[in-house]
């Protein structure tokens, strides 16, 4: 049997609006910090170091990785949309794995500023031109922000196809608000009704205000070690990276006319269906779910990208209450990113974390009944990638 990265160590840290958040590296630091002291490791330890971000100039994350010390390893600066810190977390595995290194950290943060999303660079062509060109063959423009037309258009798509009521989708919102009340890390933390979900300002398509991501500052990291390192040093390895997979955009992202291939749903599938045939577990097997919610309509099209149910069955997926707490997978026990917010470099090391924590049975709040023994995560960025990962516990 392939030796596996194990998950030694995780930190995060209370995500926070941009008009409270420190600096992307005090942030950053911090939760490399706690990740550390989770694994009892000193940074000295430390062989390679990736740092995934989205918004700051280059080598920020040598300004995160040299709060800890000055030790002259490798750092990687990693930019990879929304799946940035997930992208961060898949080149240490791989380090490690390789024999490359046997203590490597990953670290994702993001200090950003308040307002939706935009391009940071208009004297250059976006990297989004293949993508606008087909979403402008399906649906009108207008002046909301450009993921909501993507994301909602998707969800418009869907119901279109599938008959999907306006109130499911807010019941998702529902749902991660109700997860996020045990959840300090989490920025919103009140709970809504489905009337709130659905009376607050209309964004694009299905999506109200109170189903959309908020613009968030955090930090997350991991600390993960080679077998050989962890036998040798006394370091827990009840948690290994069973499989792990990316993927980017397919042909059928742009020939089909289909708004929900647009925002990632072959890339998400393919990436499921290559990390349960190399784990040999099936997603029937899986009780614990941290996916990419930044909109309700990609939480609903990631339920059956990733196999979680059927194809036009999510609905039936919500409303029988199989995505939650007493139904058959619990999805987001964090909140998500609707409720613990989006940092974009910081999520997938994020939901790392909150995994890890799930199988050691330190969730406390939120933990999900019945010991899970495997844990399943999905992280999305258009333009794009999809990382999907496997988490195990093996004692």
């Amino acid at each position: 049997m392939a030796a596996h990265a194990i998950v030694a160590g995780v930190g995060m840290i209370p995500f926070t609006t941009p008009s409270r958040s420190e600096t992307y590296d005090v942030m950053g630091t911090r939760a490399a910090r706690a990740a550390l002291t989770d694994a009892g490791l000193e940074y000295s330890k430390i062989q390679q170091a990736y740092a995934g971000y989205v918004y700051g100039d280059s080598t920020c994350g040598q300004a995160v990785v040299y709060g800890l010390g000055q030790t002259g390893i490798p750092v990687f600066n990693v930019n990879n949309n929304c799946s940035t810190g997930s992208s961060a977390l898949y080149l240490a595995r791989q380090a490690v794995e390789s024999g490359a290194a046997d203590v490597v950290l990953a670290v994702g943060f993001e200090q950003m500023q308040r307002g939706a999303l935009t391009m940071a660079y208009t004297d250059r062509p976006t990297p989004f031109v293949r993508f606008d060109e087909v979403m402008d063959k399906i649906q009108q423009r207008d002046e909301s922000p450009f993921a909501a037309q993507m994301f909602g258009g998707a969800g418009r798509q869907y119901a279109e196809r599938y008959g999907t009521s306006p109130e499911t989708f807010a019941k998702i919102s529902v749902k991660s608000r109700k997860h996020a009340a045990n959840n300090p890390y989490a920025v919103f933390r009140d709970p809504l009704t489905v009337e709130e979900v659905l009376a607050s300002p209309h964004i694009y398509g299905a999506l109200t205000r109170l189903q959309c991501c908020p613009p968030t500052c955090g930090a997350a990291a991991a600390v993960l070690v080679s077998e050989k390192f962890a036998k040798a040093n006394g370091i827990d390895a009840s948690v290994i990276i069973r499989a792990q997979a990316m993927t980017t955009d397919f042909p059928s992202t742009f020939a089909e006319n289909d708004m929900t291939k647009i925002v990632g749903y072959d890339m998400s599938k393919a990436a499921a269906q290559q990390v349960y045939e190399a784990s040999g577990v099936s997603p029937t097997d899986i009780r614990v779910v941290e996916l990419h919610d930044c909109f309700t309509t990609n939480e609903l099209l990631t339920y059956e990208a990733i196999g979680l149910t059927a194809e036009g069955t999510a609905e039936k997926f919500v409303e029988d209450g199989d995505n939650t707490y007493g139904g058959r997978v619990v999805t987001n026990p964090s909140g998500g990113l609707l409720s613990k917010g989006h940092p974009l470099g910081a999520t997938g090391l994020a939901q790392c974390a909150e995994l890890v924590w799930q199988l050691r049975g330190q969730a406390e709040g939120r933990q999900v009944a019945g010991e899970p023994k495997v844990a399943l995560q999905h992280n999305i960025g258009i333009g794009g990638a999809a990382v999907v990962t496997l988490y195990e516990k093996v004692s």
